[in-house]
């Protein structure tokens, strides 16, 4: 079996091939089941409303989960936009088989929301699925949805990003009313991809015991003829600890170094000869302790158009870019190919066990990571991963970061 999702819009050679991890995000772009399709069992079909990565959610919902048969063992509903976290509570009906909100409860405007389910099959198997949804914002308003999340812990290499939800003309009006400082001070700059992200990093990777501070001054701002922004928030992080992880993907190992110290030289696979892995340096954004990858989802079909796999019960799935690679636990292959052959389509793969063990060495890669800590793939025949795929603008020098600022 293979590891990985790749980049959109690459052949499917380069195509992310183990999964989709099936989030908004997820495993690689987008859901890793399709309810429509023809292939699914009963059991497989874990049912979310509102559907993945949809928009202009109403207050009101619609909000739910249903199975048409198995049961619910975990539903979490969180708002995700930074500096507002917040949980939806509601319960799963008696026969397993539903989850609702409780009665009077109205989603937040302008939100992005997380949902995160496990269930078991009638034979006790687990599957997982998340999706993510954004609530309606006020028409002429536009809004930012940042990471990372306030008051939280981060690894050395976190990268400030904002996602906006309408096209921004007037950068420099917007990147002037978001400021990103730190103590102790280091120069900090911002880079816009596109017209609807602005990401802020210093020029080397932050100092552990850093606090940064994320002002907001959105409110009022004009961003676009008539789009005027609605936030006015002050938000803030700390940078834990400084930990890189090396991949050579020609000697099948994984380095890692907290603050300079060599901890463990870890065995790995990498991505086959003909789907590699990108070269260059990542930073996790998103972990999950268990998820589904999907081959359907990222092109990877068999003459009946059917995935080439699907596995529901991907362990310790660690995100490195937004087009889908991830470096995860594998049970599923041999054990002797780790540090000895890639067989992957591009993730990262780390020995492991079904359901996820601590003591593998997936699960304790896992269990010692943080958001915002850098994987950098090395002697890869692969690319260097594009800077806004995922956060990974630390491929850039200093230099062309500072080019990309409105305010040069």
């Amino acid at each position: 079996m293979r590891n990985v999702l790749r980049r959109a819009g690459r052949a499917a050679a380069h195509t992310l091939a183990l999964a989709a991890l099936l989030a908004g995000v997820a495993g690689c772009r987008g859901p890793a089941l399709d309810f429509s399709g023809k292939h699914r069992s009963p059991e497989e079909s874990i049912r979310v409303l509102p559907d993945h990565g949809a928009r202009d959610v109403p207050p009101e919902g619609p909000l739910e989960v249903r199975l048409p048969s198995g049961r619910l063992e975990r539903v979490r509903v969180t708002r995700i936009e930074s500096g507002a976290p917040g949980r939806i509570t509601g319960r799963i009906s008696e026969d397993g088989l539903r989850w609702t909100p409780r009665d009077g409860t109205r989603l937040s405007l302008a939100a992005k929301y997380r949902v995160d389910v496990v269930a078991l099959d009638g034979h006790g198997r687990r599957s997982a699925r998340q999706t993510t949804f954004t609530t309606e914002v006020p028409a002429h308003r536009f809004i930012g949805y940042f990471k990372p999340e306030n008051r939280a812990v981060t690894g050395a290499g976190m990268i400030v990003s904002f996602e906006f939800n309408r096209k921004i003309t007037d950068r420099a009006v917007v990147e002037r009313a978001v400021t990103v400082t730190s103590d102790p001070p280091v120069e900090i700059a911002g880079h816009w991809f596109g017209d609807d992200r602005l990401d802020f990093r210093p020029q080397r990777y932050w100092e552990p015991g850093t606090k940064v501070t994320v002002r907001i001054r959105l409110r009022d701002v004009e961003a676009a003829p008539g789009a005027y922004g609605i936030q006015h928030k002050t938000v803030s992080f700390t940078v834990g600890r400084s930990q890189v992880s090396t991949v050579d993907a020609a000697a099948k190992t994984m380095e890692v170094r907290r603050d300079g110290s060599l901890l463990a030289t870890v065995p790995i696979t990498a991505g086959e000869p003909k789907s590699t892995t990108y070269n260059g340096r990542m930073v996790i954004s998103d972990m999950q302790d268990m998820t589904r990858m999907n081959g359907a989802t990222v092109g990877f079909t068999d003459e009946n158009g059917k995935g080439e796999y699907d596995i529901k019960d991907v362990p310790h799935a660690i995100r490195l870019t937004e087009s889908g690679t991830f470096l995860h636990g594998n049970y599923w292959a041999p054990v002797d190919i780790f540090g000895r052959v890639n067989v992957s389509h591009g993730c990262i793969g780390l020995r492991d066990e079904k359901g996820g063990s601590g003591d593998s060495p997936a699960g304790w890669f896992f269990d010692r990571s943080l958001i915002g800590d850098v994987v950098e793939v090395v002697n890869s025949t692969d690319q260097v991963v594009e800077a806004d795929n995922g956060l990974s603008g630390w491929n850039l020098s200093w230099a062309r970061w500072k080019a990309g600022s409105a305010l040069r």
